[in-house]
């Protein structure tokens, strides 16, 4: 562990292409886009910096200006990352050479360098594998680290990442969940049950909110499967007027919907407890 860090080190797998559905939704966000000095940090970012270096690629579309910041605590994975940065900085990747992006070492504490703080942290399948209780501590802190309209942006995903989920959260707290859905094949929204953040993996039981949106968002999809010859999109832009017209409140239009997103406020889903 890095000297001064805060975390555990954890599994640490990534795929490429495996944070796309979070990596768009980040670019859409206003904080992102309104950022006088956006500064994005991947907490977390696992085996390989590949993950770190996509953020970058997607993120410099909409903010040329964008600058990368991937932190682990594991100093071996951090050698390996740079060890791939030198090879972007020769020009033998598909990455821009010239790509504002760093790796170095830091957990939950967010170093970054001359006391600065982050527009966006991505902290993505970091705390799957922490106890529930110890969520809390570690939101606090990251929060702790953002600038005053930053975003914490905390999930997880499926290995090849056609089923993801995200907690958003601003410096007071959060304020949305974000189920995003490979669409065309799919059985039941539910499915991302598993892949639920951890402050709510263990509550999809009955007399829990998020219980209850999941088992509406199920009911809604098999109500709108004659929706289907017409396409996946146009069967889950159904589902998400019909929770919102049932007065889930719903974030977001239906751009979003299309790209089989569904976000709801915290409130509407948030434990009991």
């Amino acid at each position: 562990m890095a000297s001064g860090a805060v975390g555990t080190v954890t599994r640490g797998t990534t795929n490429t292409n495996r944070l796309r559905r979070v990596d768009r939704w980040i670019a859409a966000q206003r904080e992102l886009r309104r950022a006088a000095d956006p500064v994005v940090v991947d907490l977390g970012y696992g085996a390989s910096g590949v993950t770190a270096l996509e953020l970058h690629q997607r993120l410099a579309k909409i903010r040329p200006d964008v600058h990368v910041i991937g932190l682990e605590i594991e100093p071996g994975r951090v050698r390996t990352a740079n060890e791939q940065l030198e090879a972007v900085r020769e020009g033998r990747t598909g990455f821009d050479p010239e790509a504002r992006i760093r790796f170095d070492l830091g957990g939950f504490e967010v170093p970054l360098p001359e006391g600065g703080r982050a527009t966006v942290i991505r902290a993505f399948n970091v705390l799957r594998q922490y106890r529930e209780h110890e969520v809390a501590d570690a939101w606090s802190r990251m929060r702790s680290r953002l600038q005053p309209h930053g975003l914490l942006v905390e999930g997880t995903c499926d290995e090849i990442g056609r089923i993801s989920s995200w907690v958003a959260l601003d410096p007071a707290g959060p304020r949305s969940l974000t189920v995003s859905l490979r669409l065309r094949e799919l059985d039941a929204p539910s499915v991302v049950a598993e892949r639920l953040p951890k402050a709510l993996i263990h509550r999809n039981v009955p007399g829990e909110r998020v219980h209850a949106f999941l088992s509406e968002l199920d009911q809604r999809w098999r109500i709108h499967s004659p929706l289907a010859a017409y396409g996946p999109s146009q069967r889950w832009i159904a589902v998400a007027q019909g929770m919102r017209e049932a007065g889930w409140p719903i974030v977001g239009r239906r751009s979003r919907w299309r790209l089989g997103e569904l976000t709801v406020a915290w409130a509407a889903v948030a434990p009991n407890d």
